[in-house]
């Protein structure tokens, strides 16, 4: 080894300079450029945004609210029940070709056997439009899984109670299976001849539209427009 001249081999001042340099400042912050500390609040704070993101959505990341489906069926029911009823009371006390005024001449009581669709439509038609509202229960069915939303729900309720109270005529009345005719009885200045049935379908359908416009999902989300 070659000395330096002029620095003495046992000098304390240099071995003294060595150290300080080869020893790094503590940082005033124990927790400062710690890595597992960075990594612990990343963790936490993409947790919290999480259970923030599944409450707003009404907990769908924990499972189906069933809230929603009992809301939808039970919508549903009422309507079912209703137009059945209603039916039933129309065939037992109107007779055919006899209207009976209710409200003066803004609402009659006037009862028909309907081959078409809602409001009298496409007469002759029947098995197509059978088969039509049996496809719509069917597929509000299977989107009633997604449903988070009351706007959603009632609307699902409505339409379904209102298919089916029609479909229930066509397979069930004469004159033969998926060729029964409709019963309908009730009657308004310049329009057909319609039922209970129709009025929750024709709902149904202005509520989606509001749903829609809203920008409202069926999980109760909302769309942001840029």
């Amino acid at each position: 080894m070659q000395r330096t001249p002029g620095t003495p081999l046992n000098d304390p001042t240099s071995s003294d300079q060595v150290e300080d340099e080869a020893t790094p400042e503590p940082a005033d912050d124990p927790s400062a450029g710690s890595p597992s500390s960075t990594g612990e609040d990343a963790v936490a704070s993409t947790t919290s945004s999480s259970a923030a993101d599944v409450a707003a959505r009404g907990g769908e990341a924990g499972g189906r609210s069933w809230k929603w489906t009992v809301l939808f069926g039970g919508v549903g029911l009422v309507v079912l029940f209703l137009d059945q009823l209603t039916k039933a009371l129309a065939l037992a006390h109107l007779t055919p070709g006899e209207p009976v005024d209710v409200i003066g001449s803004l609402l009659k009581f006037n009862l028909i056997r309907n081959s078409g669709a809602a409001f009298s439509l496409g007469a002759g038609y029947t098995p197509y439009i059978s088969a039509i509202q049996i496809a719509v229960a069917l597929g509000v069915v299977y989107l009633s899984r997604k449903l988070r939303s009351v706007g959603w729900a009632v609307a699902f309720g409505l339409l379904f109670g209102g298919a089916v109270g029609n479909i229930l005529d066509r397979i069930f009345r004469e004159p033969s299976p998926f060729h029964g005719h409709v019963v309908d009885f009730l009657q308004t200045p310049h329009w057909a001849i319609f039922n209970v049935a129709d009025m929750a379908v024709t709902s149904a359908a202005v509520l989606l539209v509001i749903q829609t416009l809203r920008g409202i999902r069926l999980d109760g989300t909302r769309e942001h427009h840029k």
